[in-house]
This record gives structure tokens, C-alpha cells and sequence, in this order.
């Protein structure tokens, strides 16, 4: 993409390599996941850095993410989270995309389509321990949908499970494995094998040891994104994403003057007011209007007023700042720090939200 506006999404490939490193087991494998566009990230560029790192796995919730990181020349193994989408199954087999099956219809799709491969195919079972969203339940039947995956014809590559709390319910996330373990127990009773079990996302893997099974699972650790209750920090994860701008005007305006859509703010004292190229369009949310700061010469300053579609105003008070000073809206600038955990709290949300509805018309420029 020809940029010429100055907002800008850059991400420190390096801090990814760091963080994979800092999350990958002594024995266990690591599978990255890189849905919804690599957390915002940039699927195809974070999967390259995860896989320099040392996973040698990949995650994707679509079809069609899987399909477009063949289509970047990435052959790792890729596992598809939820059931293939009928009339998907060929062109994902024929891709490599390894399966996640945990209905009969989902089972005979992906088994009807296998004959078309020429090569065995490997599915991953799922099993619902207790996050409700998908998966065989309850768990006690899973044992059975895996015999029957095998008297099928297909390869029992993987067996897994969601957790649903790991950041905040310890007890919750052990009873959880522990239902896990009990089907591969059984099921190794029957001299059926899968390859991998796994478990762990990124609270898991920072948390819980014995999670770790073969392989490990996370996602938002690897973008150095808080998993929850400030573990990012504590584990000395590295944020691999910043949002910049650049001010393109700078008005010196008089207390009480009202700024921006429907004057719901007024300058408490005589301020310069600098105008940002970012608005709504970009992803910066609307509630963040009058609430969040940005960074502006290493100082925070209000956002003031409501953001628009294309741009905000910001009340920098009595600073000196000029057109073309940096703007950082989440990242470092100075001794200052904004974070995706920090304009989640003022949404009312998390910091993979924040990040992962940055719109496509934010270039994403990489270093590292």
C-alpha cells in the first residue's frame, strides 16, 4: 500500500521471536495461533516470526485464513480451531489444513472429502470440558467419537480442549484437563494413540506446568497482548504492536471554547488543540472520545472531544507541539507508556479487542 497519511500501525516482529521463546515448554511443542489476522498483526508475517522462534505449529479459526497462509508459501502444519464449513472440506484437505471434527455431520464431511486427497488424513478431536462453545460433550462421549474417528479410516492426530478461565480459576482449568486426560486414558486403553494432546492457551502456559501435555497453545501471549491479571508484565512478555500518528494542525484556541462533534467538551484553560489522523474508520473507538490519552513530546494529552470518523482533536494545554509531531496512540514514547489493556479498560473491554479491530486502511509496517 502507497502510504501518504501518517497513522500507521508497526509491529516488532523481535518481540514476537522474544515472547514465542519465553512461552515455549522445555518439552512440548508450541502452536501459535494467528487468527483473525494474527491478532491484528499481520497472520502471515507473525506466523514467519512465530516459526523462526521455534513453533512448529499454527492455528487459525477459518478455512480460509489457513488457505491464505498456503497462499504466502507458509507449509507449516496448520490446524483449523472449529469444524470445517460445508463445502469447504476439499480445497482444505487438498490445502494440508488438519481438522478439528466434534460432530458426526463434521466427521462424515471431512471423511467423504479424505477420499479425494490420495494421502491419509490426520483430524484433531475436540473435546467440551466446559467452555460450551463447540466440541464433543459431554466429555465422558469423546472416548467413543475418537474410537469412531479411527474405525472411519482417518488418523487421530490430536485430541484437545479449551479452557475457559485459566487467568482466574485454577480449580476450574484442572478439572478441565483432568477430563481430557481421562479420555486419552481410556482411549489408550484401546490402544488408540493420539499424537499430540493439548490444552494450554496463553494463561495456561504461563500458569499451569502441567498443562503443557504436547504441546502448548497460545495466542494473545505471543503478541505480548495480557493474557489477564497483568501476567504479560509479570512473565516479561513484549508488546509487538504500535499505533502511531502525526499531528497535522495545531490551533491555539481560548478557555471555554467547545471542540469537536456536539461540543460535549470545553478547554478548562487557553490550550494549543492538535489534530490527529485517526478516527473511528481507523478503529479508535468513539467511546474513547474525552477519556483516553494520547502521547505527544514523551507527555500524555486528552483526547478532546468526540473522535470522528477520520480524526481526533487533543488537548496538548501550554506544550509546544508543532505539525509533524509523532503521536503514539498505543506503544512508548519517552518514559510513557499507552497500552491495548489500557484503551480496553476505558472501552470496557480487553486489549485484544482493542487491537484486532485496527481497520485494514492502517498500513502495517514491520521491523525485526
Amino acid at each position: 500500500m502507497i502510504r501518504y497519511r501518517p497513522t500507521v500501525v508497526e509491529v516488532d516482529l523481535g518481540a514476537v521471536r522474544h515472547n514465542v521463546r519465553l512461552l515455549m515448554p522445555p518439552s512440548a511443542e508450541l502452536m501459535a495461533v494467528v487468527k483473525g489476522d494474527g491478532y491484528g498483526h499481520g497472520d502471515a508475517y507473525v506466523a514467519r516470526a512465530t516459526l523462526d522462534a521455534g513453533a512448529t505449529w499454527l492455528g487459525v479459526a477459518l478455512v480460509e485464513e489457513g488457505l491464505r497462509l498456503r497462499e504466502h508459501g507458509i507449509d507449516a502444519p496448520v490446524l483449523v480451531l472449529s469444524e470445517f464449513p460445508p463445502g469447504s472440506e476439499k480445497e482444505a484437505l487438498a490445502a494440508n489444513l488438519v481438522p478439528s471434527v466434534y460432530t458426526e455431520d463434521g466427521l462424515a464431511r471431512v471423511l467423504e472429502a479424505a477420499g479425494t486427497v490420495g494421502r491419509p488424513v490426520g483430524v484433531h478431536v475436540k473435546v467440551d470440558t466446559g467452555m460450551h462453545r463447540v466440541g464433543v460433550w459431554p466429555a465422558a462421549a469423546a472416548a467413543g467419537f475418537a474410537r469412531e474417528v479411527v474405525a472411519a479410516g482417518l488418523e487421530l492426530d490430536g485430541l484437545w480442549t479449551h479452557f475457559a478461565s485459566a487467568e482466574e480459576d485454577g480449580g476450574l482449568t484442572r478439572r478441565q484437563l483432568g477430563e481430557l486426560v481421562a479420555v486419552d486414558d481410556e482411549l489408550r486403553g484401546a490402544g488408540i494413540r493420539p499424537r499430540v494432546l493439548h490444552a494450554a492457551n496463553s494463561a495456561a502456559t504461563l500458569l499451569y506446568p502441567e498443562t503443557h501435555l504436547d504441546m502448548v497453545r497460545p495466542g494473545a501471549a505471543i503478541y505480548g497482548l495480557d493474557p489477564g491479571n497483568g501476567l504479560a508484565v509479570s512473565a516479561g512478555l513484549h508488546p509487538a504492536l504500535t499505533w502511531r500518528s502525526a499531528v497535522t494542525m495545531v490551533k491555539r484556541l481560548p478557555a471555554g471554547e467547545p471542540v469537536s462533534y456536539g461540543h460535549r467538551y470545553r478547554l478548562p484553560r487557553d490550550a494549543n488543540v492538535a489534530t490527529v489522523p485517526v478516527g473511528y474508520e481507523d478503529g479508535y473507538a468513539r467511546v474513547l472520545s474525552s477519556r483516553a490519552d494520547v502521547l505527544i513530546r514523551g507527555h500524555r494529552h486528552r483526547v478532546a472531544g468526540t473522535v470522528t470518523m477520520d480524526q481526533i482533536l487533543v488537548d496538548c494545554g501550554d506544550e509546544d507541539v508543532t505539525v509533524g509531531d509523532e503521536v503514539v496512540l498505543i506503544g512508548e514514547q519517552g518514559e510513557e507508556r499507552i497500552t491495548a489493556e489500557e484503551l480496553g479498560g476505558i472501552i470496557g473491554t480487553i486489549g485484544y479487542e482493542v487491537v484486532t479491530t485496527i481497520s485494514e486502511r492502517v498500513p502495517r509496517e514491520y521491523r525485526g
